[in-house]
């Protein structure tokens, strides 16, 4: 049985994530800083784990021991509200957390479960990103703190696919579109918003669809590439 390691899993894209893995027969561990009851019902490990705290990332890499990882859901993301990420009123401490999530959670925590990884016949990373990430496509600025960090997100996840291309890992670096979660209730009035099920299902089947060859790319939920 393959194993599966989600952050974010006890809301929106995470959780159906780790909903869709364990169809699909794999070990989940299922985790998120918050151990509430989405991440509960969930027929699987769920464990908490703060992406932003060397700490906690440390004592979930001692938790998973020498068990082998065949793949690692980034998913864990935040955003600061609008009116407090504009260029008027962004400041460190939000630059500072949502980098510390959106950035350096996944960088630090596939550096922790790199041996795991590694003792994985198969192994796969998939880092959830945004298009607001993509600084070819900014047309709209605003967002500092959240676009930066998405493209931190896209840079890392690229020298990770450089690093990791001999050791067989395929990185795959994701947009999920506009989907129905609570990080920006704005997107629910989307007309082309969809529900976090079917942005998961979707994504899937992009990152199982990739290999070596596309390794470190910027793919939509849709299929195509996106532009860094």
């Amino acid at each position: 049985m393959p194993t599966a390691v989600v952050t974010g899993a006890n809301s929106g894209i995470g959780h159906e994530f780790a909903k869709l893995l364990i169809k699909e027969g794999y070990d989940v561990y299922a985790t998120d800083v918050q151990v509430g009851d989405k991440l509960q019902s969930l027929a699987c490990k769920h464990v908490h784990l703060d992406v932003s705290s060397p700490e906690s990332i440390q004592s979930f890499a001692q938790q998973l021991s020498n068990q082998p990882v065949d793949l690692l859901l980034n998913i864990a993301g935040i955003m600061a509200p609008p009116a407090t990420d504009l260029l008027t009123t962004v400041d460190l401490p939000a630059l500072n957390r949502t980098f510390s999530v959106n950035a350096f959670g996944p960088l630090l925590l596939t550096q922790s479960l790199l041996p795991n990884l590694l003792a994985s016949p198969h192994p796969r990373i998939g880092n959830m990103s945004s298009r607001v990430g993509s600084i070819a496509d900014n047309a709209s600025g605003g967002s500092y703190a959240y676009r930066a960090s998405k493209a931190a997100l896209n840079s890392i996840s690229k020298s990770l696919a450089v690093d990791l291309r001999d050791k067989g890992v395929v990185v795959v670096v994701l947009h999920p579109g506009f989907v129905k979660t609570a990080i920006d209730p704005r997107i629910h009035e989307v007309k082309e918003a969809v529900k976090p099920e079917e942005a998961a299902a979707k994504l899937w089947r992009v990152l199982m669809s990739k290999g070596l060859e596309d390794s470190g790319r910027f793919w939509h939920r849709e299929g195509q590439e996106l532009p860094w």
